[in-house]
């Protein structure tokens, strides 16, 4: 059981975690055995639902908190009551060349994607501490270790979000804490999904044909990363096997930042 479960006991707070890849990451540290406490910025019944339904499915306390991960003060209320583990994967993105890139969305960019991060992981740390043990999980992107054009602020801010996880290591080291960064590629998400109907229209291309020659371009396999497959890396991050992992980057892009 606890081979199957390595995670009970274990109380993990994931942020932007009512879908995709945040989602993903809950349902597997759920299905681990952790209490999950799921994120975003509204204060819906469904919101509520969704934990409750998770928590029933895995056999796990689950609750869901609001928290404005662009405002400083909800990061770190979000995480006031303790955790063992932390999963950082709140984002928003802007696409806009540098000369024309709205000074607001940099800002709400660098807030959301990566300044979140350091204050939650800085309320988190001395509860972690006083257990001797922690998992900080970055959930930075292919776009933390290479670029792309018109994407300035979230390029910045996931660069930004793999030093802080360096920077969270190094002062965590040798205390039960790790930290480390996942890199995901494309991966299938429902907001993705709903991109390729609009991507096949402008390129007149069929499906399989728009997500290979368009889409995944620059991702060699051709395939979408799945959430799932996040949620197992996660997962190995916050295991025992993993507790000499700490201050390095998991690149799940189908061999993007191997070119």
């Amino acid at each position: 059981m606890e081979a199957a479960r390595p995670l009970v006991g274990r109380r993990a707070v994931v942020t932007g975690s009512t879908s995709g890849i945040g989602l993903g990451i809950a349902r597997a540290l759920a299905g681990a055995g952790a209490e999950v406490v799921l994120n975003s910025f509204t204060d819906a019944e469904a919101d509520h639902a969704l934990a409750r339904e998770m928590g029933a499915e895995f056999g796990v306390a689950a609750s869901y908190r609001r928290a404005d991960m662009a405002r400083a003060e909800d990061c770190r209320a979000l995480v006031a009551g303790g955790c063992d583990i932390l999963v950082n994967n709140a984002g928003v993105q802007h696409v806009a060349p540098i000369d024309s890139f709205p000074p607001e969305a940099w800002d709400r960019i660098i807030a959301i994607n990566l300044s979140s991060a350091f204050h939650t992981i800085a309320a988190a740390l001395p509860g972690m501490r006083e257990r001797g043990w922690g998992r900080v999980v970055n959930v930075a992107s292919a776009h933390g270790l290479t670029a792309s054009p018109y994407k300035s602020a979230y390029v910045a801010a996931k660069h930004g979000l793999v030093g802080l996880t360096k920077t969270a290591a190094l002062e965590t080291a040798g205390q039960g804490i790790t930290a480390n960064a996942i890199c995901p590629g494309y991966v299938l998400t429902p907001l993705v999904e709903a991109q390729i109907p609009d991507q096949m229209a402008a390129h007149g291309m069929d499906r399989e044909t728009v997500i290979r020659e368009v889409m995944l371009a620059r991702q060699p396999s051709r395939q979408f990363a799945t959430v799932d497959q996040i949620g197992g890396t996660a997962v190995f991050l916050c295991s025992e096997a993993a507790a000499q992992v700490t201050g390095t980057t998991i690149s799940v892009d189908g061999g993007w930042t191997a070119l």
